[in-house]
C-alpha cells in the first residue's frame, strides 16, 4: 500500500516533533526544511494534525508546534486512519463488479496493514534510533544557522 505524500509527510513531522525535548516547540519552517517539502504543504498538514489533536499549535512571538500527546498514545494505525483516504478501488462503472473479487482481496491486505501498524506508537518509532536523532539533528541545526 502506497501511502499519499500527505499521510507521509504527517508521519515525518510527527518523527521529528517526537524527537524534540518534551514540551519543545519546533516550526513549521523547520520541519520543512529538513524534510525539503513545500511550506504551504506543511501548513496544510499541521492544521490536519492540530485538528486530530496530534499536535498542539501556538501563535505568537514564543508560538510553534510540538505534539499534542505523548509519542506513546499516538498509535500509527490509528494515525494513518484519521488521514489517509482508504478507498483502494472505485468499482462504481466497472463491468467485472459483480463477479470480481479483487475488491475484497485489497480490502484485506489493507486491514492487515492498518493492523500492523496498530502495533507501533511513535514513540517506538524514535526509541533508541540513535542514528535518526543524529541526523534530524544534524538538519535542524543547519536549518537553524540559515534562519
Amino acid at each position: 500500500m502506497q501511502l499519499t505524500s500527505f499521510t507521509d509527510y504527517a508521519l515525518r513531522a510527527l518523527i521529528f516533533m517526537a524527537t524534540l525535548p518534551e514540551g519543545q516547540m519546533t516550526s513549521i519552517t523547520e520541519v520543512t526544511d529538513v524534510y525539503g517539502v513545500s511550506r504551504h504543504h506543511m501548513v496544510k498538514i499541521i492544521n490536519q494534525l492540530s485538528h486530530e489533536g496530534f499536535v498542539q499549535t501556538s501563535r505568537g512571538k514564543n508560538g510553534g508546534i510540538r505534539l499534542g500527546m505523548r509519542a506513546e498514545a499516538i498509535n500509527l494505525g490509528y494515525v494513518v486512519r484519521r488521514l489517509e483516504p482508504l478507498q483502494l478501488v472505485n468499482c462504481d462503472e466497472c463491468a467485472i463488479t459483480p463477479a470480481c473479487r479483487l475488491k475484497a482481496a485489497l480490502y484485506s491486505a489493507m486491514e492487515q496493514f492498518l493492523k500492523e501498524l496498530d502495533t507501533y506508537t511513535l514513540a517506538d518509532i524514535v526509541r533508541d534510533n540513535n542514528n535518526l536523532y543524529k541526523i534530524l539533528i544534524t538538519d535542524a541545526a543547519v536549518v537553524n544557522t540559515h534562519s
